[in-house]
């Protein structure tokens, strides 16, 4: 084709008969000049570097839809052959073309080369079986060409090797990818390197395999990853694309290590590729293959939980389950974490399949819980440990005393299954729609500025007039209830106090006090407590209560009564729970009391708590938070020091004011079971304090929370690296719920998991590398619900962290559902970002600033290109406010796919992009988006895979 951007349609034949032969057999090449030519496709010879007299045409959009390249081959045998098309692409971006064989079709990406004048060769391993084949490339009407195409290649693929070990340079490779020694420590007489962004779009390294029993492969791939972060290559079985493999940073380039992915295969041969595909970062060295018979992953799979201080995730010693186990536990401060649920408190036996003897350190929810000792033998083996457990969430910790032990899985005997996506939470949420009322139920709205925009489900019970009710069946077993709800706030902005009335069984149990001092503000951003600035919002609140015990069956009614002295009451919700009884202090804890600290009399408790804590942290003995409320006027400084409280409903520390709070400046810092409660009532992010905040180093814990009115949830700053963050409860912030912040250094390896996030002034959780990078971080199995401001989690910059089995629902202004990208100028994205199996309700809103609405899932290029994997897998959209995915803005988005992706309802587009770029896209469907499946008026460039519907 002429350097001119107008598309046409050929057509070109070519026949081929690929004879019997050995797997060093010699490639057939067919010259495309010599083929018969069709539908606009001509010889020509105006670009120099071609093979044989010229090359063809023609491939302009005038023939849009039916441009087709069709080869008839001839396979006198079955087996594997490799189809390489060479081919021209000066268009500066990467080009499609679709690939059918017989009746089988994929698109292809054609990589830009340097110029028309450079030609580069694009491989496909496809199975024939013996006899006539049509195999052709087709312009079709979802495809860019504007390609030339000079030749075919057609390699017979070698025959399968039964292993179980295969070496990199002994497979077939392809697109620049080629044998290198120049790193020691790898195994046989080289390793494959040429996997370079020269080379993107185009390396391969093929692997003939040969499967004795038909079943479950693990495949573990040896190689090395001296880049710093987590690179991806794309996995191939016969042809057909498994996903994208994720390979985490090693030491350096000198550092070998595995990553494991388990097929089926069937009995027989097969070609296993590791490609650099246009949506990979590549940039890796390739050692060896391992194919090893797969044992099914158990539960407890030690390689899930969380892991820090030096352990990793290993695969080469074999007999494990599932895809790895964790090794590392010799280094200094390398620990597990795994959490799980319970139905019952209690003792259990935990059960560790381990190899290498030695011991290891216990601990159940953050407190010591004696040592395992893992006796010598050879092999997987298990031994047993007695821990306490508690009903709901639990974390188990296997921590390293030099002992070089490999934990396959820690199985917690009678643990029950956590919720499949969200937290798991120990309450059972009504909705006050679905209850009984005698009040009004108010009709679903989304608009900003009224209750319903910020309620759960968009729809709350106003009880406005006295004796109006609304109640609720429990279904389970209850004694204490959390009420969330919005009561008119004064004249003057300060707030008022009212009871509501709570019955059960038709008999009065109490009065909740309800406040609106936390809730309702005015005016421009930040907002304040002014009304006479107008524009109110933030309406909500909660109130919580223990109320006695209560069976499941039992009525609750929230009523009110003659003495409940609000205009009204607007009911949101209710969450019933069974709160366990007050826990008591570690062994040998030192009592905050012991130094001053008095319960429920305001007092000023600071100074006593800061004492306590010194005191804990030099003597290496646990602080103990007795049953009370204790007031602090400033943050308590911690490091190296281990915090309880008797759980979040009895043991609380109150902020007084804009201040209070736990500020990290080291390592290993337990804070579990208590509530802190702050006084912070309106946004002023330089005069008010956050519930957590700084630097807590490695080996930091969080479990078991409850914070209210603060200003941010967590605000974990530049150098924490291995802080776990698990069961705790934000609510009703002024900011952020939390925020993993890197700004003076780097913030890595923090993992916020099965929390539940509400009514935040910001996004629900956030990750911004402003000035440096966060990396290697995760949210997941978290629920975030009505973020009053901006998005459900937001992930801005980067390297190489995942938002993982999410529940969004509810925004209201400003946000959506799930957000990735550059915006506010973040360090930009690198390695791989995960987005995988999340839920996304009622999600998206719109921003007034800018005019403009947000979708449910938001890809924003803003102050940088997006130019890393961004990874989109098993993603729901339900009934989004606009767009269901929306892609924009300023920049560049590439490296972006999506798969298994469901759409169900939006307000307007299913999919709506506004950048320029591409993405691949398969398994993905929109049905009920108002305005239609797909608005794509900017250009940009959709790799449609299979599976795709309703766009």
């Amino acid at each position: 084709m002429r350097r001119s951007p107008v598309l046409a349609v050929a057509v070109l034949t070519f026949t081929a008969v690929v004879s019997t032969v050995p797997a060093h057999a010699a490639t057939t090449r067919l010259e495309a000049e010599s083929a018969a030519l069709s539908g606009g496709a001509v010889v020509e010879t105006d670009h120099p570097g071609y093979s044989g007299s010229g090359f063809v045409g023609g491939f302009t959009d005038g023939h849009l839809g039916t441009a087709r390249t069709t080869f008839a081959v001839s396979a006198a045998s079955a087996g594997s052959y490799t189809l390489a098309l060479g081919y021209a692409n000066g268009t500066g971006s990467s080009r499609t073309l679709t690939l059918t064989v017989d009746s089988t079709a994929q698109q292809i990406s054609l990589p830009a080369t340097a110029s028309w004048d450079s030609w580069g060769s694009a491989s496909v391993a496809v199975p024939l079986g013996a006899g006539a084949h049509s195999v052709s490339y087709t312009f079709g009407s979802g495809d860019s060409g504007n390609v030339n195409l000079d030749r075919l290649d057609v390699t017979p693929s070698a025959a399968g090797q039964v292993g179980p070990l295969f070496e990199a340079e002994n497979a077939t490779l392809s697109g620049g990818a080629v044998v290198a020694t120049d790193h020691p420590g790898y195994s046989g007489s080289g390793f494959v390197g040429g996997y370079t962004d020269g080379n993107k779009g185009a390396a391969r390294t093929s692997f003939a395999v040969n499967v004795t029993t038909a079943g479950t492969q693990s495949l573990a791939l040896r190689y090395a990853n001296g880049t710093g972060v987590a690179m991806t290559l794309s996995l191939y079985v016969d042809s057909v694309r498994q996903g994208q493999v994720s390979l985490p940073a090693s030491a350096n380039w000198d550092t070998w290590t595995s990553a494991t992915e388990s097929v089926t295969l069937a009995a027989g041969d097969h070609t296993v590729a590791y490609a650099f595909d246009s949506t990979d970062s590549g940039n890796v060295n390739l050692d060896s293959l391992t194919v090893t018979v797969s044992v099914p992953a158990g539960p407890g799979e030690a390689e899930a939980a969380f892991l820090s201080g030096g352990a990793t995730v290993g695969a080469t010693t074999a007999g494990y389950t599932g895809p790895g186990y964790v090794t590392g536990l010799a280094t200094p401060g390398a620990r597990l974490v795994r959490t799980f649920a319970m139905a019952s408190a209690g003792t259990a036996t935990a059960t560790i399949r381990f190899a290498n003897a030695g011991t290891l350190t216990v601990s159940a929810n953050g407190r010591d819980a004696g040592s395992a000792t893992l006796p010598s033998g050879s092999g997987w083996r298990t031994a047993t440990v007695s821990v306490p457990v508690r009903a709901g969430v639990n974390t188990l910790q296997l921590a390293g005393t030099g002992s070089d032990v490999l934990v396959d899985s820690v199985v917690v005997a009678n643990e029950t299954a956590p919720a499949a996506r969200g937290a798991t939470t120990p309450y059972t949420e009504y909705e006050a729609e679905a209850g009984s009322t005698t009040g009004t139920v108010l009709a679903a709205d989304r608009t900003f500025h009224t209750v319903q925009a910020e309620s759960s489900g968009r729809r709350a019970v106003r009880l406005g007039a006295t004796g109006q009710s609304v109640s609720f069946t429990l279904t389970q077993p209850a004694n204490a209830v959390t009420v969330r709800f919005s009561i008119p706030d004064s004249a003057d902005g300060a707030g008022q106090t009212a009871p509501l009335a709570l019955y059960a069984n038709g008999t009065k149990v109490r009065d909740l006090t309800l406040t609106s001092t936390y809730s309702w503000v005015y005016g421009a951003y930040p907002y304040t407590n002014v009304p006479s600035q107008g524009s109110p919002h933030r309406f909500y609140d909660e109130t919580r209560a223990l109320i006695g015990d209560w069976p499941a069956g039992t009525v609750l009614k929230l009523q009110k009564d003659a003495s409940s002295t609000a205009a009204y009451y607007d009911v949101d919700l209710l969450d019933a729970e069974q709160a366990p009884s007050a826990a008591t202090a570690p062994a040998g804890a030192l009592s905050i009391t012991s130094y001053g600290a008095v319960p429920d009399n305001g007092s000023d408790a600071t100074s006593a708590i800061n004492a306590a804590i010194a005191a804990g942290a030099s003597q290496n003995k646990p602080v103990w938070i007795p049953a009370g409320t204790f007031r602090i006027t400033s943050k308590i400084t911690v490091a190296n020091v281990r915090v309880y409280g008797a759980g979040p409903w009895y043991s609380v520390i109150q902020g007084t004011g804009p201040r209070g709070g736990f500020f990290g400046t080291g390592s290993n810092v337990t804070l579990a079971d208590f509530a802190i409660f702050g006084d912070v009532r309106i946004r002023d992010d330089n005069g008010s304090d956050g519930a957590l905040d700084g630097n807590f180093g490695t080996g930091s814990l969080v479990q078991n929370l409850w914070i209210e009115h603060t200003k941010v949830g967590l605000w974990a700053d530049s150098g924490t690296n291995g802080l776990y963050v698990v069961g705790t409860r934000i609510r009703d912030t002024f900011a952020d719920g939390v925020n993993i912040h890197a700004k003076d250094a780097g913030t890595s390896n923090v993992r916020v998991d099965q929390s539940m996030v509400r009514n935040t002034g910001d996004d629900g959780l956030a990750m911004f590398s402003e000035g440096d990078t966060v990396a290697g971080s995760a949210y997941t199995f978290n629920t975030v619900q009505s973020p009053a401001l901006a998005n459900g989690i937001g992930v801005f910059g980067g390297a190489g962290n995942r938002v993982e089995d999410n529940v969004v629902s509810d925004n209201v202004e400003a946000g959506s559902g799930i957000t990735a990208g550059t915006r506010f100028n973040p360090v930009p994205l690198s390695g791989t970002t995960s987005i995988r199996r999340n839920t996304l309700l009622r999600t998206g809103s719109f921003e007034h600033n800018w005019n403009s609405a947000l979708g449910g899932l938001w890809i924003y290029a803003d102050s940088a290109d997006i130019a890393a994997p961004v990874v989109v897998e098993d993603l729901t959209v339900t009934d989004s406010t606009y767009q269901g995915v929306l892609l924009s803005f300023q920049k560049s988005i590439t490296q972006l796919s999506f798969d298994r992706v469901t759409i169900a309802g939006a307000g307007t587009y299913g999919i709506e992009t506004n950048a320029t770029g591409s993405a691949s896209i398969a398994h993905t469907s929109v049905t009920g988006a108002a305005s239609g499946g797909l608005l794509n008026d900017g250009g940009y460039t959709l790799v449609r895979g299979p599976g795709n519907s309703g766009f």
